[in-house]
């Protein structure tokens, strides 16, 4: 969700906001404060209606100024304005985590997987009777990730659509690659790319209410997501929403699947065929587990697609 914002910033007008997480964290803020007021479905909207006109404002009266600059003001610009969030932040709401739960429709489990011992697996909707579950292995799965998932797979769709269904979404990506004629056609360029930082950072906003609602709404969340979704523009394609949608869940299933491997590198490598003799366990990293090395391997796999394709997996941009 995060990646989708990010992506169609870039590739509509090629700014890189380092600021984007800040976005993220906002919207997760101001949710909190406009559910003790409107309550959680009313907040799911106005948050990110609210953070999208502050993207909006900022690219009206900092980032158009800065434009011509060339991208280093640009990323300077949006990295300065990423410490100003935070420290407001700070100011209105404290350094701690905030309480935001989920609203009750969304509290509980969507479907149990039971792993019963002579049966095997079985699934049932919602959660499995006590009984069952004092007896069998039980994994739930909360309906705050399915609403997550059914929100990010609607909102990939929708801008797909948008972009290349209909007129405005035309207007737009012509605005990035031919200004003057668009502009020699009656639109107003500047306007249009308003519109596209401040849709991008509404829908950061919006992936902060999901995701403080889900995780914890501090602070720190921005500093938290902020590499990652670098990694999945760059890994997928800067500028390329497929990309973006084919990055993120190579790079989820790359930080969770390995935690399941419980050996060490060495061992590892051994029953790949390597030749690992007892005087290579001198080498510190080779005694490492695979699960200790999970949170390096998506940059890992950055560096590896800048070297052998710098465009990404389906990115067509060559900046």
């Amino acid at each position: 969700m995060l990646s989708a914002g990010l992506t169609l910033i870039f590739s509509m007008m090629g700014v890189l906001n380092f600021a984007h997480a800040s976005f993220y964290m906002v919207g997760a803020f101001v949710a909190y404060s406009l559910v003790g007021w409107v309550g959680f479905w009313p907040a799911l909207v106005l948050a990110p209606v609210a953070v999208g006109l502050l993207g909006a404002a900022f690219e009206r009266l900092a980032l158009r100024r800065v434009h011509k600059f060339g991208h280093v003001a640009e990323l300077l610009l949006t990295f300065g304005m990423s410490y100003v969030m935070l420290e407001l932040v700070h100011l209105i709401w404290g350094y701690t985590a905030v309480p935001f739960t989920p609203p009750p429709a969304l509290q509980g489990s969507a479907f149990t997987i039971i792993q019963q011992p002579l049966q095997g697996l079985a699934l049932v909707l919602g959660a499995a009777p006590p009984d069952v579950c004092a007896v069998s292995a039980c994994s739930t799965f909360p309906l705050t990730r399915l609403f997550m998932m059914g929100v990010a797979l609607l909102m990939l769709l929708a801008l797909w659509l948008l972009l290349t269904r209909t007129r405005v979404g035309l207007v737009i990506q012509a605005s990035l690659s031919h200004p003057e004629m668009v502009e020699s056609l009656g639109h107003n360029v500047p306007a249009v790319q308003m519109l596209v930082f401040g849709s991008g950072c509404a829908l950061a906003a919006l992936a902060g209410v999901i995701g403080g609602m889900t995780f914890v709404t501090d602070p720190s969340m921005a500093a938290i997501v902020g590499s990652i979704i670098f990694v999945v523009v760059v890994v997928g394609g800067v500028g390329s929403l497929a990309g973006a949608f084919v990055a993120s869940i190579l790079i989820g299933l790359m930080q969770t699947l390995p935690l399941t491997i419980n050996a060490s590198l060495a061992s590892l490598l051994g029953a790949w065929g390597w030749s690992v003799g007892p005087q290579n366990f001198a080498y510190p990293v080779l005694r490492l587990r695979v699960a200790e090395l999970t949170p390096i391997l998506p940059y890992l796999l950055m560096v590896l697609i800048l070297i052998l394709r710098p465009k990404g997996l389906l990115g067509t941009r060559d900046d």
